[in-house]
């Protein structure tokens, strides 16, 4: 165990020296603090939808730790619902995951704006080691893991093309995700101090590089950390019960804002694309999807775990 560790520590700062970047998008949370803490030359920035969301607290304490340059970039609500439409436009999808994107969207801008044209993320390594809580109730996590690996993709690249910024993305480098891969489920998802911890061999990694309180924090999803999911009651709120109960739209949706997030596609994109010749329909809009995906990028589909 101990020499896995070890040498998963070392994957991760060959990889980070190699993927090194002035930039990068800092929330606070284990992956970018640890990205941070092998590289703290590096300009964090931090979103936030005006005073909500955890991300304030932690990255302050991981800066003030390290003696990070951090630019905080605080997102009206306003602003942020007026650059809805941009960023469906520029990812081309009406997912669900769009206040997610909206974090990225303004932390990307942000660093357009300080003339920054390299940013590193921590894309790849919830997806590796078991960060996310769904992963806990999967029973052969091993085998998900593996066939999620051969599909990944962030829309922090599509994003970077459109404000013309070089995305690093050190844990998906290939050394890292190859022995990522080679580590048992038991070593991501394991008990410690009687929780059950995601990425436990990721922590245990760099425990002792950071406080207890950064490495053992338990895991924001980055909407929920920067507030953007404070966004959607207000979005929801523009989809009267009316026009979600109709049934004359050519797409499933979970809720009102996923509807409402058609709508804007169909104002700034067009219509659902269908299949091309060796694609599949996507059972939730129709879409093109490859035959081995599980999700749809137009949509936010999402093939049920089992």
């Amino acid at each position: 165990m101990k020499a896995i560790i070890e040498k998963l520590k070392q994957a991760i700062q060959d990889s980070a020296k190699a993927h090194t970047a002035p930039g990068l998008l800092f929330s606070g949370g284990l992956d970018s603090s640890i990205l941070a803490g092998l590289n703290p030359d590096m300009k964090a920035i931090t979103v936030n939808l005006e005073s909500y969301g955890g991300d304030i607290g932690y990255s302050s304490s991981v800066s003030d730790f390290l003696g990070l340059d951090r630019f905080h970039r605080i997102v009206a609500i306003d602003e942020a619902i007026e650059a809805i439409p941009e960023v469906i436009k520029i990812l081309k999808s009406f997912d669900p995951a769009i206040p997610n994107d909206l974090a990225v969207y303004f932390g990307l801008k942000c660093a357009k704006e300080k003339g920054i044209k390299e940013i590193a993320t921590g894309d790849g390594s919830d997806e590796l080691f078991g960060g996310y809580d769904f992963m806990q109730k999967i029973d052969n996590l091993d085998s998900y893991i593996r066939r999620i690996s051969q599909k990944m993709w962030f829309s922090s690249n599509i994003l970077g093309e459109f404000f013309k910024i070089d995305i690093k993305q050190p844990f998906m480098d290939k050394g890292v995700v190859g022995f990522a891969l080679d580590i048992p489920q038991e070593f991501k998802i394991k008990h410690e101090n009687g929780k059950r911890w995601g990425k436990w061999i990721l922590r245990k990694a760099f425990e002792g590089t950071l406080p207890p309180e950064l490495i053992w924090q338990s895991k924001r999803p980055l909407e929920y950390g920067s507030g953007m999911t404070e966004l959607r009651k207000i979005i929801s709120a523009k989809v009267s019960d009316e026009e979600f109960r109709e049934n004359n739209y050519p797409a499933t949706f979970l809720n009102k804002e996923h509807l409402y997030y058609y709508k804007v596609y169909v104002k700034t994109v067009g219509q659902i694309p269908g299949p091309k010749e060796g694609q599949k329909p996507c059972p939730g809009c129709a879409a093109g999807m490859e035959r081995d995906a599980f999700h749809c990028k137009i949509c936010g589909y999402v093939k049920g775990i089992v």
